[in-house]
Protein backbone atom coordinates (compact mmCIF):
# COMPACT_ATOMS: atom_id res chain seq x y z
CA UNK A 1 0.00 0.00 0.00
CA UNK A 2 1.62 3.18 -1.08
CA UNK A 3 1.24 6.45 1.18
CA UNK A 4 -1.36 8.18 -0.31
CA UNK A 5 -3.35 5.18 0.18
CA UNK A 6 -2.35 5.04 4.05
CA UNK A 7 -3.00 8.71 4.48
CA UNK A 8 -6.57 7.88 2.87
CA UNK A 9 -7.29 5.18 5.20
CA UNK A 10 -6.37 7.06 8.25
CA UNK A 11 -8.58 9.82 7.61
CA UNK A 12 -11.90 7.63 6.99
CA UNK A 13 -10.68 5.86 10.31
CA UNK A 14 -10.53 9.27 11.96
CA UNK A 15 -14.08 10.62 10.43
CA UNK A 16 -15.54 7.08 11.52
CA UNK A 17 -14.65 7.74 15.42
CA UNK A 18 -16.82 8.94 17.77
CA UNK A 19 -15.98 12.14 19.33
CA UNK A 20 -14.78 12.24 22.70
CA UNK A 21 -16.61 14.38 24.85
CA UNK A 22 -14.66 17.18 26.88
CA UNK A 23 -14.97 16.15 31.06
CA UNK A 24 -15.58 18.26 33.81
CA UNK A 25 -14.68 17.53 37.41
CA UNK A 26 -17.12 18.81 40.22
CA UNK A 27 -14.92 18.63 43.14
CA UNK A 28 -17.09 16.87 45.59
CA UNK A 29 -17.92 12.91 46.77
CA UNK A 30 -21.51 14.01 47.73
CA UNK A 31 -23.37 12.59 44.71
CA UNK A 32 -26.48 14.50 45.33
CA UNK A 33 -24.55 17.91 45.21
CA UNK A 34 -22.72 17.19 41.87
CA UNK A 35 -25.74 16.11 40.53
CA UNK A 36 -27.39 19.95 42.04
CA UNK A 37 -24.19 21.84 40.18
CA UNK A 38 -24.44 19.94 36.80
CA UNK A 39 -28.17 20.97 36.85
CA UNK A 40 -27.83 24.60 38.03
CA UNK A 41 -24.80 25.08 35.09
CA UNK A 42 -27.55 23.80 32.13
CA UNK A 43 -27.56 21.38 29.31
CA UNK A 44 -23.84 20.78 28.29
CA UNK A 45 -21.95 18.63 25.99
CA UNK A 46 -20.17 17.31 28.61
CA UNK A 47 -19.21 14.05 31.00
CA UNK A 48 -19.50 15.42 34.64
CA UNK A 49 -17.85 13.44 37.34
CA UNK A 50 -17.29 13.60 41.02
CA UNK A 51 -13.87 14.00 42.57
CA UNK A 52 -11.78 11.13 42.80
CA UNK A 53 -13.24 9.15 46.39
CA UNK A 54 -9.71 8.92 48.01
CA UNK A 55 -9.02 12.93 47.54
CA UNK A 56 -9.83 14.64 51.29
CA UNK A 57 -9.04 18.75 50.71
CA UNK A 58 -8.44 19.93 54.40
CA UNK A 59 -9.93 23.78 53.98
CA UNK A 60 -7.50 25.77 55.45
CA UNK A 61 -8.41 29.09 53.17
CA UNK A 62 -9.61 32.04 55.34
CA UNK A 63 -12.48 33.04 52.29
CA UNK A 64 -15.04 30.48 50.79
CA UNK A 65 -12.66 31.78 47.64
CA UNK A 66 -9.79 30.32 49.12
CA UNK A 67 -11.40 27.01 50.23
CA UNK A 68 -12.85 26.77 46.87
CA UNK A 69 -9.51 27.25 44.81
CA UNK A 70 -7.85 24.79 47.10
CA UNK A 71 -10.32 22.17 46.64
CA UNK A 72 -10.57 22.50 42.82
CA UNK A 73 -6.49 22.77 42.22
CA UNK A 74 -6.18 19.68 44.71
CA UNK A 75 -9.23 17.67 41.76
CA UNK A 76 -8.23 19.23 38.91
CA UNK A 77 -4.37 18.26 39.28
CA UNK A 78 -5.35 14.71 39.87
CA UNK A 79 -8.06 14.12 37.12
CA UNK A 80 -6.20 16.74 34.51
CA UNK A 81 -10.16 18.02 33.67
CA UNK A 82 -11.66 20.99 34.02
CA UNK A 83 -12.99 21.65 37.59
CA UNK A 84 -15.71 23.36 39.45
CA UNK A 85 -16.08 23.63 43.07
CA UNK A 86 -17.48 25.85 45.29
CA UNK A 87 -17.50 26.73 49.46
CA UNK A 88 -20.47 28.11 51.45
CA UNK A 89 -21.63 29.50 54.67
CA UNK A 90 -24.81 30.86 57.06
CA UNK A 91 -24.22 34.29 57.43
CA UNK A 92 -26.59 36.12 60.28
CA UNK A 93 -26.42 39.40 60.81
CA UNK A 94 -26.79 40.25 64.28
CA UNK A 95 -23.42 37.84 65.04
CA UNK A 96 -21.61 39.92 62.53
CA UNK A 97 -21.42 37.23 59.93
CA UNK A 98 -21.04 33.75 62.19
CA UNK A 99 -21.27 30.91 61.57
CA UNK A 100 -19.72 31.84 57.81
CA UNK A 101 -17.05 30.36 57.26
CA UNK A 102 -16.68 27.57 59.94
CA UNK A 103 -20.50 26.62 59.28
CA UNK A 104 -20.05 23.00 58.54
CA UNK A 105 -18.14 23.08 61.52
CA UNK A 106 -20.07 24.82 63.85
CA UNK A 107 -21.00 21.56 66.26
CA UNK A 108 -20.99 17.86 65.87
CA UNK A 109 -24.43 17.04 64.41
CA UNK A 110 -26.98 19.14 62.16
CA UNK A 111 -29.10 19.53 65.14
CA UNK A 112 -26.52 20.80 67.41
CA UNK A 113 -25.42 23.57 64.76
CA UNK A 114 -29.45 24.71 64.82
CA UNK A 115 -29.29 24.54 68.62
CA UNK A 116 -26.23 26.13 69.12
CA UNK A 117 -27.13 28.86 66.43
CA UNK A 118 -31.03 29.47 67.94
CA UNK A 119 -29.41 30.27 71.44
CA UNK A 120 -26.79 32.23 70.27
CA UNK A 121 -29.60 34.29 68.39
CA UNK A 122 -32.05 34.36 71.00
CA UNK A 123 -34.76 36.10 71.32
CA UNK A 124 -34.35 38.72 68.88
CA UNK A 125 -36.96 40.28 66.47
CA UNK A 126 -33.66 40.66 63.90
CA UNK A 127 -33.52 37.77 62.38
CA UNK A 128 -32.10 38.33 58.75
CA UNK A 129 -29.51 36.32 57.16
CA UNK A 130 -27.93 34.93 54.04
CA UNK A 131 -26.21 31.82 52.30
CA UNK A 132 -23.24 33.38 50.35
CA UNK A 133 -21.86 30.73 47.80
CA UNK A 134 -18.26 31.09 45.64
CA UNK A 135 -18.02 29.00 43.09
CA UNK A 136 -14.85 28.91 41.16
CA UNK A 137 -13.74 27.26 37.72
CA UNK A 138 -10.08 25.89 37.38
CA UNK A 139 -8.31 25.09 34.23
CA UNK A 140 -6.45 21.08 33.92
CA UNK A 141 -3.48 22.70 35.58
CA UNK A 142 -5.37 24.13 38.59
CA UNK A 143 -5.10 27.26 36.87
CA UNK A 144 -7.81 29.98 38.16
CA UNK A 145 -10.45 30.52 35.39
CA UNK A 146 -12.97 32.32 36.96
CA UNK A 147 -14.87 33.05 40.36
CA UNK A 148 -18.50 33.84 40.65
CA UNK A 149 -20.61 34.99 44.29
CA UNK A 150 -24.20 34.09 44.94
CA UNK A 151 -26.10 35.36 47.57
CA UNK A 152 -29.44 34.31 49.07
CA UNK A 153 -31.09 36.22 51.55
CA UNK A 154 -33.67 35.21 54.09
CA UNK A 155 -34.92 35.44 57.52
CA UNK A 156 -34.32 32.74 60.50
CA UNK A 157 -37.25 31.23 61.62
CA UNK A 158 -37.68 30.28 65.42
CA UNK A 159 -37.62 26.74 64.86
CA UNK A 160 -37.08 24.26 61.99
CA UNK A 161 -39.68 24.12 59.15
CA UNK A 162 -39.07 20.25 59.25
CA UNK A 163 -37.40 17.49 61.25
CA UNK A 164 -33.68 16.27 60.96
CA UNK A 165 -32.96 19.47 58.69
CA UNK A 166 -30.12 21.70 58.50
CA UNK A 167 -29.27 25.20 58.56
CA UNK A 168 -31.65 25.17 55.31
CA UNK A 169 -34.65 24.33 57.83
CA UNK A 170 -34.28 27.42 59.32
CA UNK A 171 -33.81 30.27 56.81
CA UNK A 172 -37.08 31.59 55.38
CA UNK A 173 -36.52 32.80 51.66
CA UNK A 174 -39.50 35.24 51.19
CA UNK A 175 -39.20 35.29 47.45
CA UNK A 176 -40.57 31.45 47.81
CA UNK A 177 -42.56 31.53 50.81
CA UNK A 178 -40.56 28.58 52.23
CA UNK A 179 -37.18 27.42 53.91
CA UNK A 180 -33.97 27.44 51.59
CA UNK A 181 -34.62 23.33 52.43
CA UNK A 182 -38.03 23.23 50.39
CA UNK A 183 -36.81 24.90 47.26
CA UNK A 184 -37.54 22.99 44.53
CA UNK A 185 -34.56 22.06 41.63
CA UNK A 186 -35.65 25.50 39.19
CA UNK A 187 -35.88 27.69 42.59
CA UNK A 188 -32.93 26.52 43.68
CA UNK A 189 -31.19 27.16 40.58
CA UNK A 190 -32.86 30.77 40.54
CA UNK A 191 -32.90 31.62 44.23
CA UNK A 192 -30.58 29.79 45.56
CA UNK A 193 -27.09 30.95 46.33
CA UNK A 194 -25.02 28.29 44.45
CA UNK A 195 -27.53 28.65 41.98
CA UNK A 196 -26.64 31.97 41.39
CA UNK A 197 -22.84 31.41 41.29
CA UNK A 198 -23.44 28.48 39.25
CA UNK A 199 -25.50 30.39 36.46
CA UNK A 200 -22.61 33.62 36.67
CA UNK A 201 -20.11 31.00 35.95
CA UNK A 202 -21.61 28.88 33.19
CA UNK A 203 -20.46 31.51 30.25
CA UNK A 204 -17.01 30.73 31.30
CA UNK A 205 -17.49 26.90 31.30
CA UNK A 206 -18.99 26.84 27.97
CA UNK A 207 -16.05 29.05 26.26
CA UNK A 208 -13.43 27.31 28.29
CA UNK A 209 -15.06 23.40 26.57
CA UNK A 210 -15.22 25.23 22.78
CA UNK A 211 -18.92 24.78 23.48
CA UNK A 212 -21.47 27.73 21.32
CA UNK A 213 -23.87 29.16 23.30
Amino acid sequence: MDSRSLTLCKIRSNLNSPLKQPQLTIASNNPRKVAEIQAMLGPLEVVVQKQPSHLDVEETGKTYLENAILKAQAASKITNTLTISDDSGLEVDVLNGAPGLFSARYAKSNQEKIDKLLQAIGDTPYRSARFCSVMVLCDQKGNLIKSAEGICWGELLKSPAYPNGEFESLLWVREASCTYGELNPEQLTRLGSRGKAARSLAPYLRKALNLRD
